[in-house]
């Protein structure tokens, strides 16, 4: 039950705290290890295909052996201290791995410019939250950019997350951020990183199969409870979870899209380079500043609707091994 509270306690942190900029963070040290790591892959492999893919296989085995020890050793050392000082550590590392707040932050920046008129305000803040090119943007395309990036990290940046801390404990849960973070870095398409991100990317596929699907019916349970169209949300979901790129970006986007009655996805430029995607969900109305607003509030709900899912199933599950004891 200790890992229960840390596990809430975080979540708890992380609402009312965020991640003020300027403070530490451990995902930072993972993201620094991932550049220092990829410098060195480079320097050996040069150009040569094969180098860079067995180069980039390197790089995920270190990043994934460091991301999950670390933590682990650090809490096991607290815990022969005293399991009070591990319940503090898992809680501070629990806190620092969710980006609800952020994310809600970062995307209502978004908001505030498209509110004030100043789209190019607009796209500059939502550069700093997706990987599209921004300067071109429309401000309908701006909003929906905004959108897509919150229910997409719903799952990935939440729900992913939180599952994993539930089934191992923050040592787990890092395990999963170094894999993601692996992704949003070296992971493109583009020619840099097609063989070195090659395995980084898979890797993450299978780590987010199963969390971007439970984080998608969660999605279309707060649907309900914030008063969206869970019926359009459960149809577009069905249509349209595939219309990716990826096999698990759509799951909540599509969700998102039925839910709000917007259509997302389609073409963009990506480095300069168009990329053509499937659209995702149908064109019922123009998307506005205030989606951005409905859709942080589905993403809070997403969260809670996991969150008390997850804790009823560990309480259970701690119960019913208690008792036979």
């Amino acid at each position: 039950m200790m890992l229960l509270g840390s596990i809430l306690g975080g979540f708890v942190l992380d609402l009312l705290i965020g991640d003020p900029h300027g403070w530490p963070h451990p995902v930072c040290l993972i993201g620094n290890l991932i550049a220092w790591l990829e410098k060195r892959v480079r320097a050996a492999a040069g150009e040569n295909p094969r180098r860079l893919l067995a180069g980039g296989a390197l790089l995920v085995l270190i990043v994934c052996f460091l991301s999950f020890t670390v933590p682990y050793v650090i809490l096991a050392a607290a815990e022969r201290v005293h399991p009070w000082l591990r319940f503090a550590l898992e809680t501070i590392l629990c806190y620092q791995i969710f980006c609800t707040r952020s994310l809600r932050d970062e995307s209502m920046k978004v908001y505030d410019a498209l509110e004030r008129k100043d789209l190019p305000l607009g796209r500059q803040m939502l550069s700093w939250i997706v990987g599209r090119d921004t300067q071109e943007l429309s401000e309908e395309e701006v909003v929906k950019g905004a959108v897509e990036t919150v229910a997409e990290n719903t799952a990935d940046g939440i729900l992913a997350p939180m599952l994993y801390m539930f089934l191992g404990g923050a040592p787990l849960a890092f395990l999963y951020k170094g894999i993601n973070t692996m992704d949003s870095m070296i992971a493109y398409r583009d020619p840099k990183y097609l063989y070195i991100g090659r395995v980084a990317a898979y890797l993450d596929d299978a780590a987010n199969f199963i969390p971007a699907r439970l984080c998608a019916f969660c999605m279309m349970a707060a649907s309900f409870f914030t008063g969206l169209d869970v019926r359009r949300a459960w149809r577009t979901f069905w249509r349209d979870r595939y219309h990716h790129l990826s096999p698990n970006s759509a799951q909540t986007e599509s969700v998102a899209a039925g839910a709000l009655h917007l259509r997302l996805g389609g073409d963009h430029y990506y480095f300069g380079k168009l990329v053509h995607k499937e659209t995702i969900g149908d064109n019922l109305m123009p998307a506005e500043a205030r989606h951005i607003k409905q859709m942080n509030v589905l993403m809070y709900f997403t969260a809670i609707t996991g969150l008390t899912i997850f804790s009823l199933l560990r309480a259970l599950w701690f119960f019913e091994h208690t008792s036979l004891l």
